[in-house]
């Protein structure tokens, strides 16, 4: 009787248990939610790195008290008096006689790929740079071919047309750049950044009128050649427009020597493939003697320093602004064909250099810290992004150093053993 008592308290205690241990299994899982929405909750609230970075520097003029807004501009304009001074060079070539636009740019394809590729090799090591080829190779012969069609076309529009008239392809090339942005890299431009474009355009625009008005276009060009040599100026800037929007993509996610290296090989190739079919002609017609192999190696030496350049420009700032600040060449040009051409400047013309100048400026009013060296596509950090010169990820790199590398890669492609002790 006793036995069967006990039993019947066993039972009872091990229900009461079971029960117990239910409530507090319910009451967990009813918990557990609160616990997560409000670890999600921390997360949303939590300030990103890169915000960190964009709020050391407060106000409408926030990008102004910055040294990389000094930088790019420097550097916009550098750019530019590089580009003029291609410009300068073609334009002494016609005239002595020397017509072999793809072979002019071949030299410069040549001097890069001896700089870069040797040293990707070095980074990477052969079999990293062979994987670069395997994965990434038809990405850059795209960007090779467009940016060799758009010199072809550049450099032949300067024997059709005069100089100050080819330089106006920059205005296409700015559409194109805007609209592709805009499209692909889902770039959103600010109201001061339109209105700084209109008014740089408006600055070329002054330039056109004093041109008009002084009668003067830079040379003696019959009008069938001055429409045959702008139609090649426009399809240059489309092509300009191309290379240049995926130029900023490419190096904002590699390194600067991979990107180069790759372009510059790509582009010795479909520009040598080139010029031996179109202008084998042309090399027995061409005047070859000191005059023009000093012209031709004063252009090689300008147009690698732009294509070493431009790069960094990309990073800091953005293709649109990148041809904005080449604006400018209309001026330097100018300037340059005073002493070469014999140009006569009109009054017109330093009022147009501040106008694009002024555009330039009111197009980095209200940006942070950052600006445009935040690129949309990277991420919130510039997680997907390269750590390098100029880039936002290293001055994020700076703010939460954790694990930040000082060296620059692509973060896809590590660097070989070489580059790893230091």
């Amino acid at each position: 009787m006793s036995d069967a008592k006990n039993m019947a308290q066993s039972q009872s205690y091990a229900a009461d248990s079971i029960d117990s241990i239910q409530r507090a299994s319910s009451a967990q899982q009813k918990d557990t939610p609160v616990a997560v929405v409000s670890s999600a909750a921390e997360d949303d609230t939590s300030v990103v790195p890169a915000d960190k970075v964009d709020e050391r520097k407060n106000g409408f003029l926030a990008y102004f008290k910055t040294k990389e807004f000094y930088i790019t501009l420097a550097l916009g304009q550098l750019l530019a008096i590089a580009n003029t001074s291609t410009s300068t060079f073609t334009t002494l070539l016609g005239e002595e006689g020397w017509a072999i636009p793809t072979f002019q740019t071949l030299l410069n394809y040549i001097v890069l790929t001896c700089i870069f590729t040797p040293y990707t090799i070095y980074r990477y090591g052969f079999k990293g740079w062979l994987r670069v080829i395997y994965t990434d190779g038809w990405k850059y012969i795209i960007l090779a071919f467009c940016d060799v069609e758009g010199n072809f076309f550049i450099v032949l529009a300067y024997q059709y047309t005069t100089m100050l008239s080819a330089q106006l392809i920059n205005f296409w090339a700015i559409v194109v750049v805007v609209v592709l942005s805009f499209l692909f890299l889902k770039v959103r431009y600010h109201i001061t950044q339109i209105a700084g474009i209109v008014i740089c355009i408006g600055g070329m625009g002054v330039l056109i009128a004093s041109d008009h008005i002084t009668g003067t276009n830079g040379g003696n060009v019959s009008s069938g050649h001055q429409l045959k040599g702008d139609l090649f100026a426009l399809l240059g800037a489309s092509f300009y427009g191309l290379t240049n929007t995926a130029e900023e993509y490419f190096v904002s996610k590699k390194p600067v020597y991979e990107v180069l290296g790759q372009l510059s090989l790509y582009g010795c190739i479909i520009d040598g493939v080139q010029s031996a079919i179109f202008e084998r002609s042309n090399y027995h017609t061409s005047v070859w003697d000191g005059k023009v192999g000093g012209y031709l190696t004063g252009f090689t030496l300008c147009l690698s320093l732009f294509y070493c350049l431009a790069p960094l420009m990309f990073r800091l700032s953005s293709a649109a602004f990148f041809n904005i600040s080449l604006l400018t060449m209309n001026f330097w040009g100018v300037c340059i064909g005073i002493k070469v051409f014999h140009y006569k400047i009109h009054w017109m013309y330093p009022i147009a250099f501040v106008l694009i100048i002024v555009g330039q400026l009111i197009y980095y009013l209200g940006r942070k810290a950052l600006a445009e060296a935040r690129k949309p596509w990277l991420g919130r950090n510039q997680e997907n992004g390269v750590t390098g010169l100029f880039t936002a990820k290293q001055k994020i790199q700076h703010v939460v150093p954790a694990g930040a590398d000082p060296h620059e890669h692509d973060p896809e492609r590590p660097p070989a053993a070489n580059t790893s002790a230091a």
